[in-house]
């Protein structure tokens, strides 16, 4: 019931996940990732606990495939999970088990990995992890998600049409610089990058807002002056 992708922005050291499903409030259950760790992607029949586990053990220092085994190995229900897994050094790890949902597939390249379900075709996560590997590593990591999200879609994305999306980028930060969510739309990707074109200029304001009040851009609302 869903396709997603994981990637780390070589550039700038961050971490970025976006994820879409036919079913309501995909992100809230799958997309996980922490600032200087990582990122996991935890789907099909989800266990949302395995996205907090995977990054606790690899903020100890395991890597995204021992983080894999080590989820696999002691995880209730294993074989119905699906997971991609991403470590500080762009290291990428994925699982898919016996029980996985309908054409299912996985695709990993350097810094980047896709993993779906119920699929309309094996090759969308391929083109998910090629539209990112290929578009152009100057943009923000956003961006770059977006376009391979849009990939995707066009190489048929579910079987089904999908419903809701969201997107997390993790920065410098504990909390997250990005956090988008379309929790049940006809076209829940264009909304997302639409609502990802109003974020992104005032994305960083927000992390000065907390950092140093003092030197922070106007709000921008009524009455602030």
């Amino acid at each position: 019931m869903t396709f997603s992708i994981i990637a780390r922005c070589a550039r700038t050291g961050q971490f970025g996940i976006a994820v879409s499903s036919s079913s309501p409030a995909v992100a809230s259950r799958c997309a996980f990732a922490r600032a200087g760790v990582g990122v996991v992607a935890t789907q099909n029949i989800t266990d949302p606990r395995l996205g907090p586990q995977g990054l606790d053990l690899m903020a100890r220092g395991a890597t995204a495939t021992q983080c894999r085994d080590i989820l696999v190995q002691n995880a209730a229900f294993a074989q119905f999970r699906q997971l991609a897994i991403l470590d500080a050094r762009g290291d990428t790890a994925v699982w898919s088990g016996a029980h996985t949902l309908g054409c299912h597939a996985v695709s990993t390249r350097a810094n980047v990995a896709s993993a779906g379900n119920l699929l309309a075709q094996e090759g969308v996560p391929d083109a998910v992890t090629r539209a990112f590997d290929e578009s152009d590593e100057s943009l923000p990591l956003g961006e770059r998600l977006l376009v391979a999200m849009r990939a995707g879609l066009a190489a048929g994305g579910e079987a089904g049409p999908v419903r809701s999306a969201g997107m997390i980028v993790v920065a410098e930060q504990d909390w997250p610089l990005v956090d988008l969510r379309v929790d049940w739309d006809e076209a829940p990707i264009d909304r997302l990058a639409e609502l990802w074109t109003v974020w992104r200029p005032q994305m960083n304001d927000y992390v000065t807002r907390c950092l140093n009040p003092l030197s922070a851009p106007s709000y921008g609302v009524p009455g602030d002056e």
